[in-house]
């Protein structure tokens, strides 16, 4: 299927594999120094998206045909280059791919198990990667999907408090010295200015109860007008009139004739994700023409588990489209499976602050260039399918498990229809935005 990210798949169905990847290379190579260290790089990103089994300094040596892994070892904790130059790049590049009005900003975190104790920030925490806690780094990341698909535009190496505490310990790990603890959602919400100030638009952010329930970090979203759906458990507090009340309190108050509608939340292996949702309104906030909110998410089996997100949109947002908003987050999961199965990710063999960063930077890259090739292959498939010839899959929730789309007007009736697409090229189609399954 069109939507399963695989490097064999894309060259398959990229004639302009080699060119597309020089092209992305020469850009980069914009961010490095020295001629050796940008044909190291390229060899890297090379071996990342070769058939290489671990994606670490031995075996890409071993892929490149090199006797040992100086080179890469080099490249990744030694070389002058800006990791976070290509950062930008790979977001800008991400964002062209895949920007549309409905598009989701995603923050989430995923864990990254090691056996030691001396590689930047890895101590015994709990890792939603395990399950459980386990030895591990954690890395927050914030994604972007839409009905292109979706991709990683920044990262953050999460640094414990006793780490933060143990200079000793944090010079041994490459660790600046400016370079303090923060709270994964202080990374998280640096990452969303970042990004916002850089002229990427989305229409929500979302994220888990972790992120969901600091107020800091919605009342940034907030001032700047950004909608955001964000998941809370049932410990936080929302005020309603003159009393605050804890969420899992008006959950347990919900009566089951409290107007709940069936909705899909997206598209899931199985179908599309139904569950019952109601909308309870809360002080409104500040902010004029816009509603705070509590969007309560019900399970349709015997247990009936309900969830909580804490919701921030204009005035007179419909119900599905909260919905949708909510199960968007899932495309950040999409995000880790692929690039950690497919790019090595997590495959790193590296203990400083700095080649976290490179690693990291480097698999954003690689994902960057599959997720635009896989973006260019979903426009053709729909310009294919515009003709009616079958239906038209798409990663997106709006789309479900596909549209047989009408076919075109003909030329000879004097219009078309017109879309213009995520990098900006004018080509017939119908914005995927638009279509509902």
């Amino acid at each position: 299927m069109l939507n399963e990210l695989t490097l064999e798949n894309v060259r398959k169905q990229t004639r302009d594999w080699e060119s597309a990847l020089s092209s992305w290379l020469t850009t980069l190579g914009g961010y490095v120094k020295r001629a050796e260290a940008r044909e190291r790089l390229g060899a890297y990103l090379r071996g990342l998206l070769g058939d290489v089994e671990r994606r670490n300094s031995w075996q890409l040596a071993e892929h490149q045909g090199d006797a040992h892994p100086y080179g890469f070892q080099h490249l990744i904790n030694r070389a002058r280059w800006d990791e976070d130059g290509v950062r930008d790049a790979v977001r800008q590049r991400v964002y062209e791919a895949l920007r549309d009005d409905d598009g989701v900003l995603v923050v989430d975190e995923t864990g990254f198990l090691k056996k030691g104790h001396h590689s930047a920030g890895v101590k015994r925490q709990c890792s939603g990667t395990a399950g459980r806690i386990e030895n591990c780094q954690i890395g927050v990341f914030l994604g972007y999907a839409s009905c292109w698909g979706q991709g990683l535009m920044d990262r953050a190496l999460f640094l414990p408090r006793d780490w933060a505490d143990d200079r000793e310990r944090c010079r041994q790990a490459g660790i600046p010295e400016d370079v303090s603890h923060k709270p994964k959602t202080a990374l998280a919400r640096e990452m969303l200015i970042r990004t916002l100030n850089s002229g990427v638009t989305a229409r929500w952010v979302t994220g888990d109860a972790v992120y969901g329930e600091s107020f800091q970090l919605r009342w940034t979203l907030e001032e700047r007008g950004q909608g955001y759906v964000m998941a809370v458990s049932r410990k936080a507090y929302v005020w309603q009139g003159l009393e605050q009340r804890k969420v899992g309190d008006l959950l347990e108050a919900l009566p089951g004739n409290a107007g709940w509608t069936r909705l899909s939340a997206g598209a899931g292996s199985q179908g599309p994700r139904e569950y019952d949702w109601v909308y309870l309104p809360v002080n409104p906030g500040p902010f004029e023409s816009w509603q705070r909110g509590v969007l309560v998410r019900r399970s349709l089996d015997a247990g009936q588990e309900m969830t909580a997100y804490f919701t921030f949109a204009p005035c007179g947002t419909s119900l599905e489209d909260l919905a949708l908003a909510a199960g968007a987050r899932w495309n950040i999961e999409r995000c880790f499976q692929e690039s950690k199965s497919q790019l090595g990710l997590d495959q790193y063999e590296v203990r400083t602050w700095r080649g976290w960063y490179r690693h990291i930077t480097l698999v954003m890259a690689a994902y960057a260039l599959l997720v635009t090739l896989r973006r260019h292959q979903l426009k053709k498939s729909l310009l294919l399918n515009l003709g009616g010839q079958g239906p038209l899959f798409s990663p997106w929730p709006k789309c479900g498990d596909g549209c047989a789309l009408p076919p075109l007007p003909s030329n000879e009736d004097g219009w078309k229809m017109r879309c213009i697409g995520p990098a900006g090229e004018d080509f017939t189609n119908v914005s995927p935005s638009t279509i509902t399954g």
